[in-house]
């Protein structure tokens, strides 16, 4: 694997002299300053890709170049931000930059329910819980026609979550499910979240899916002139959530775009969080399929409490995910293509030395370290015992 980290820019609690000493050389980034639909400046995308070199590292990999809402509906002035997005593909691979990672997902970026459940041993990891989802979405939103999204058994439990919690319970899972994508700050309230829902109404799964197809193949003669790859990040969760289309949550999905955009350039970000948020999801058996088109992964582990729910757990390499096996594959990808894959630890625990760090969630320093060096120790096992 070739080794990366993300850095948030001149926001990260994290200097760059600090992650370099975690011995990546690769850097996985982006401008953070830009909203989605700018086109990015080259003298700006120049500028970081150089503060990065100067620290002696490499920004290959970007992280992300956010898709404007108008494309995905095809809304107000979504040509335009099309267009900006080519120009921002032009400059960041004018920079150096190999890759770029993106989701299509609407509205929100990701959704957990706590960002602070703590272990026993003191350490922080991050909860999904359907059933509080339910909660927020029938009770809290009051979305027209919630109920019937769920089954009986579901509306019950999220009424008990409901009732048993407190307001203080209940401000923290607006704010959890509400917050913007890490490197943002557009967090949003109830009232406009539930604004923006109601227009994927008319858009529906099969006009998003036209939308992110149309788009793919308008960007690919960019792709192909550049040499980037894009690496679409699956749906996080991988499945429906507050009437919300889903076009990207699992192999079917996968075969569906590859099939309506067939340049290799068009690929995917293996995200193992993410995939494994649907126990229905076998991620070894997702890698083999789409090797040729993984250009990035996303390494990490979930634990199941119960029927839906998950949190992180206490290591990259134990959990739903065998770990062991997809990390084989991804060697024996390498080998075929006779270069590495570029991958990050995704997330990882909050140690105490982290406590007073004002890292996003997920994202601190020692448990992304920790998690680097599991996958690390994991290769050099698998490389010796393989022969590759």
């Amino acid at each position: 694997m070739r080794a990366c980290w993300r850095w948030f820019g001149d926001g990260d609690p994290l200097s760059l002299a600090e992650i370099r000493q975690t011995g990546v050389k690769d850097i996985v980034a982006a401008l953070y300053e830009r909203k989605p639909g700018e086109a990015w400046p080259l003298d700006e995308v120049r500028a970081r890709a150089e503060k990065v070199r100067e620290a002696g590292l490499e920004w290959t990999v970007v992280e992300s170049i956010p898709v404007h809402e108008d494309i995905k509906k095809h809304t107000g002035d979504w040509r335009r931000f099309v267009e900006n997005y080519k120009t921002s593909l032009r400059n960041v691979a004018a920079c150096g930059v190999k890759t770029v990672c993106y989701n299509f997902m609407p509205v929100l970026d990701w959704t957990r329910t706590d960002v602070k459940t703590r272990l026993d041993d003191g350490s922080v990891v991050m909860t999904y819980n359907p059933y509080e989802v339910a909660a927020f979405d029938v009770f809290a939103l009051k979305r027209p026609g919630a109920e019937s999204a769920y089954d009986e058994a579901t509306l019950v439990k999220a009424k008990e979550v409901w009732e048993k919690s407190t307001p203080a319970d209940r401000e923290r899972l607006e704010k959890t499910i509400l917050m913007g994508l890490p490197g943002t700050v557009d967090d949003l309230s109830p009232e406009e979240f539930l604004a923006q829902v109601r227009e994927y109404a008319n858009v529906g799964e099969a006009g998003l899916r036209d939308h992110l197809y149309g788009f793919l193949n308008e960007i690919t003669p960019v792709l192909e002139d550049t040499g980037l790859t894009m690496a679409i990040h699956p749906d996080d969760p991988p499945y429906p959530i507050f009437g919300l289309p889903r076009i990207l949550s699992n192999a079917a999905d996968m075969r569906i775009m590859c099939e309506a955009c067939p340049s290799e350039k068009v690929g995917f970000t293996l995200c193992t969080g993410s995939l494994g948020g649907s126990l229905a999801n076998d991620e070894v058996a997702i890698f083999r399929e789409f090797a040729r088109r993984i250009h990035f992964c996303h390494f990490r582990n979930l634990v199941y409490a119960q029927d839906g729910v998950f949190r992180e757990s206490e290591s990259h390499l134990t959990g739903k995910v065998d770990m062991p096996a997809l990390m084989l594959e991804l060697l024996r990808e390498e080998k075929r293509r006779g270069e590495r894959i570029f991958l990050r630890p995704d997330h990882g625990r909050q140690f105490y030395i982290d406590k007073d760090r004002p890292c996003y969630w997920g994202y601190s320093f020692v448990g992304r370290m920790v998690g680097l060096s599991e996958l690390r120790g994991l290769e050099c096992g698998l490389r010796s015992v393989y022969g590759l």
